[in-house]
Formats: structure tokens, C-alpha cells, sequence
């Protein structure tokens, strides 16, 4: 029996893009992406490839970027794998991108090694990178634009443990291997627990919810079985947290365990509202996605671009909702 013919992966990986590409729909195509095979690229054509589609996080830096690009002469494509756990698919993406010969890119990856190899293809294409959200071991980037993770995940200790008054048991469920920015965020709330928070009790730190909300939410069932006397829970992103508070809510315990996350879509806010959700550490992501393009089109302008721009965060509750700065990193609407 003859074996499986397997492509090469740079194969697969171009079969991948141009599927994608074809999946899109066809009226933002002729929108956003002109067509190589009828027209070269105009003359500033950015990429704007984020990590995924599935959060609202990425709807609010798409905005940012369209934002940056007003007025610039820059024609954006937006283009990401669906779900944020295809690091083979973005990288098809990065190289499509790079074969159209786009005048720049800005990415958020998926991975702080496995795209590392495509950004130096990129520069070696002559098409400056510009990285947001999360890091890249690569130091050839125009400019990495992000809030300080670290900080996000010693907010979140601090908020769990001024909720539990300094004692109790807490459990973290981390998100996925290789995401760099969760990584980091997960380090900082470990590190401020030990520092300032010695009553209370680490009771599991080393479970991955995974890259959707259901994986979350099977992985949060299993860690509340295993733990029923629970006072409060940290979870790294929107997946974990929207995971994690369904599985709290499942078995009546969303009240009563402090449940703190990072970032916010609606229904997170309707929870924090309701009084089901404890916290949230919301990045200026509008912000991340308009400083991200602006640091390329000044870069494509011969402009000085600073090597790291840090974008802020804060902590969302109940009891801020209607303040304004508040207001202003949450999805349209979501607070009213």
C-alpha cells in the first residue's frame, strides 16, 4: 500500500492563506485588498494581522488601526486565522502578505518563537514589522506596542486580594502555551500574590484552559470540582475568563467565588455589572491598534518611531463602570 503524499509545510502554509483569503467575504476584499493578479498593491498597503477573530478585543484594536489610517493615503487589510490557536495559519497569512509585496505589516503573534522566522522574511522583503500585543524574540521590529502585561496580572492580585481582605484560596487557570503576553500577565499576578498577599493560599496554578471559550470552560468545571472550598479565581484573557465565569455560573458559585479576568466583551460587562464578575484589567486596545499603524506610516514617512510604546490598562468594576476613562476602553455600549 503506497503511503500518504504529505505537502511541504511552506506548501500547506500558502494553501492555508489563500484559503483564507478566499473564505473572506467577497465585498470587503474589493474593499480592503486590492487583487495582485489584476493590480500590483497600491502604494501604501499595510497588513494588519491580529491573533484572532473570536474576541471582541480584536474588533476594538481593528477599529484603532482604521482610525490610524484615515487620512494617510494607507489601504488596510485585516486578516487572522478564526481562532487564536493557528500559529501555522498566521504565519501562511504573513507570508501571502509578503509575497503581494505589502509596504508594511503590523502583527500581534500568536507565538514569541514560531514567528520569528517569518518577521526576518519580512525584512529581508525589505517590509518593515511593526508587533503589538504581544512580544517576538526578534529584535528587527520598527516598534512593539503593548500595555505591560506584568503590570495587568499585578493589578488582578491586587483587586483578588483586596476583595478577600488578604486570606483565603485562589486558583489561577492559565491560558495557552506560547502566548506570550498571558504568559507574562500570569508572572505578574503570581509574583504580586507572593509579595503582598501571604494569606492566601495558591491551590493551582498550572492548569490551560486553552484557546476557546468551551476548552475554558471544561478545563474550569474539572478545577471546581477538584476544588470546592474556592474564595476567588484569576483567569488571563477573555476565553479563560468568559470560560471560567461559565462554569462558576453552572454550578452556583458566580457570587460567591471573586471571580478577576482580563479583557472585556459585553457579556463580561454584563456580568461585572450583575455582580458575577469581580474584575476585569482592560487594556487601551482602540489605543494599541491606532498607535500600532501610526508607528508604521510614520515609519513608511521617515518619521523617528520610538522602539517600544506602552499603551495603558486599568481595572474595570462594578462600581467604575460609568467613569469615563473607564467607559472609553469598553466595547461600544457595553457599560450603558
Amino acid at each position: 500500500m503506497q503511503g500518504r503524499v504529505v505537502a511541504p509545510r511552506s506548501l500547506r502554509r500558502r494553501l492555508l492563506a489563500a484559503a483564507l483569503v478566499l473564505l473572506a467575504p467577497a465585498c470587503q476584499r474589493e474593499k480592503t485588498a486590492p487583487d495582485p493578479a489584476r493590480n500590483p498593491p497600491p502604494a501604501r498597503y499595510v497588513a494588519v494581522v491580529p491573533k484572532g477573530t473570536s474576541h471582541e478585543f480584536w474588533s476594538s484594536v481593528h477599529r484603532g488601526a482604521e482610525q490610524a489610517a484615515k487620512g494617510t493615503g494607507v489601504v488596510l487589510d485585516w486578516k487572522a486565522p478564526p481562532r487564536e490557536e493557528d500559529r501555522e495559519l498566521q504565519i501562511a497569512v504573513v507570508e501571502n502578505f509578503i509575497t503581494r509585496g505589502v509596504s508594511g505589516i503590523v502583527l500581534a503573534p500568536l507565538d514569541a518563537h514560531a514567528l520569528v522566522g517569518v518577521c526576518r522574511a519580512a525584512k529581508r522583503a525589505g517590509i518593515p514589522v511593526v508587533v503589538i500585543d504581544s512580544p517576538v524574540e526578534w529584535d528587527g521590529m520598527v516598534s512593539f506596542v503593548a500595555a505591560d502585561p506584568r503590570r495587568g496580572g499585578a493589578r488582578a492580585a491586587d483587586r483578588l486580594g483586596e476583595l478577600l481582605a488578604g486570606k483565603g484560596k485562589v486558583l489561577m487557570m492559565r491560558y495557552q502555551e506560547g502566548s506570550a503576553t498571558t504568559r507574562e500577565r500570569e508572572a505578574g499576578f503570581l509574583d504580586e500574590m507572593a509579595a503582598k498577599y501571604p494569606g492566601i493560599e495558591l491551590v493551582s496554578t498550572d492548569r490551560r484552559g486553552g484557546a476557546t471559550v468551551d476548552t475554558a470552560r471544561k478545563c474550569a468545571e474539572d478545577l471546581l470540582q477538584r476544588h470546592p472550598e474556592l474564595d476567588g479565581v484569576f483567569t488571563p484573557n477573555e476565553s479563560t475568563t468568559v470560560g471560567m465565569l461559565r462554569a462558576l455560573d453552572g454550578a452556583g458559585r458566580a457570587k460567591k467565588t471573586k471571580l478577576v479576568g482580563c479583557d472585556a466583551s459585553r457579556k463580561l460587562v454584563e456580568a461585572l455589572a450583575a455582580g458575577k464578575l469581580h474584575g476585569l484589567v482592560v487594556e487601551e486596545r482602540f489605543r494599541m491598534g491606532e498607535l500600532g499603524v501610526k508607528a508604521l506610516v510614520d515609519h513608511l514617512d521617515g518619521k523617528p518611531v520610538e522602539k517600544r510604546i506602552e499603551v495603558g490598562c486599568v481595572v474595570a468594576t462594578a462600581e467604575n463602570l460609568g467613569d469615563p476613562a473607564v467607559k472609553a476602553l469598553l466595547p461600544p455600549d457595553a457599560a450603558k
